[in-house]
């Protein structure tokens, strides 16, 4: 789930911030105006929490203008989504049984190792979503840059991406991670609500949400149709360099369009070109514990406190639930 700033009411001046995060290892990380909160539930049953600064390059003007934030957000959302990762992985390996929900974990993984981790993974995620669909593309249309084409090599990414998802989600941590990222959207759909952030409040809600980033990676394969049907006829190597130059553009492009209509859900048009988003987060989000949910309220209280929309509370308790 993508946080944005966006302009609501009749002041166009008046900004209120969307909140967002993701999902981590036994945790959820939220993302306020100027801090970044990942709170983790530790082997003991007891919490963990980190709360830190974002670095200018996220809370700048360039976060704020059209097309260029949703570049900045896909890098923001694999940076600190790392980081949090990598902050949840050695809380879950660490073997501590310390009361203390704010002090850094041992670190069983290295930080040049989760780089290199990645590096890996996003060369794989473009060989495997990018540069394999168009292939097989290749193998089945051989006219390059018809609409065919790329109309074939799109559905091969489009089924390729569901398959995967719907391979990773029967190994028992994804699916609890998934359980996680459910508990982040109803979290920030009883906080939108006006509602009292209690366990039972945010339970009510469903974990499908419009501003998700399942739907924004859904946006960006309808918009990669689009976009590589302008290319037209190419040399190979164009065409590869082409998918990897125009991602950012594309990008750009569906961040801009999945958050306008998370902003219109009133819209009938628009609820109805969200729904494709919202039906494939059946995939991404289970239903959550209530241990879960806790976790995820605070984090989102965490950076909730630091922007100052709600006062400080007494240390949270780190009693097992």
């Amino acid at each position: 789930m993508y946080p944005l700033l966006v302009v609501y009411g009749d002041n166009p001046m008046a900004e209120k911030f969307r909140y967002g995060g993701q999902a981590v290892m036994e945790g959820v990380m939220m993302r306020g105006t100027k801090t970044l909160a990942t709170v983790v539930r530790r082997p003991n049953g007891t919490l963990a929490k980190k709360v830190h600064s974002l670095h200018p390059i996220y809370t700048g003007r360039w976060r704020k203008i059209p097309f260029t934030r949703g570049v900045i957000a896909m890098l923001e959302a694999m940076i600190l989504g790392m980081e949090a990762l990598f902050f949840s992985t050695n809380v879950a390996l660490a073997d501590t049984e310390t009361s203390n929900t704010s002090v850094s974990e041992k670190d069983p993984i290295k930080k040049s190792l989760l780089w290199l981790m990645m590096l890996v993974s996003l060369g794989l995620a473009i060989g495997l979503f990018s540069i394999l669909p168009l292939f097989i593309a290749k193998f089945l249309i051989p006219q390059q840059g018809s609409l065919a084409f790329n109309l074939v090599e799109s559905s091969i990414r489009l089924l390729i991406f569901l398959v995967y998802l719907w391979c990773v989600s029967f190994m028992p941590d994804i699916r609890r991670l998934f359980s996680y990222h459910g508990a982040e959207h109803k979290t920030i759909h009883a906080y939108e609500a006006g509602d009292e952030l209690t366990t039972a409040n945010v339970q009510k809600y469903t974990t499908a949400h419009a501003r998700c980033g399942t739907a924004f990676l859904l946006a960006v394969m309808f918009i990669a149709i689009l976009m590589f049907s302008v290319v037209g006829k190419q040399a190979l190597w164009l065409i590869i360099t082409s998918r990897i130059l125009l991602l950012p553009v594309i990008a750009g492009i569906a961040y801009e369009i999945t958050q306008y209509g998370a902003r219109h859900m009133d819209n009938i048009i628009l609820r109805w070109m969200a729904a494709p988003g919202l039906l494939l987060q059946k995939l991404t989000t289970r239903q959550p514990d209530d241990q879960m949910v806790e976790v995820a309220i605070v984090s989102l209280k965490a950076v909730l406190i630091a922007d100052g929309i709600i006062p400080d509370e007494p240390e949270i308790s780190n009693s097992p639930i």
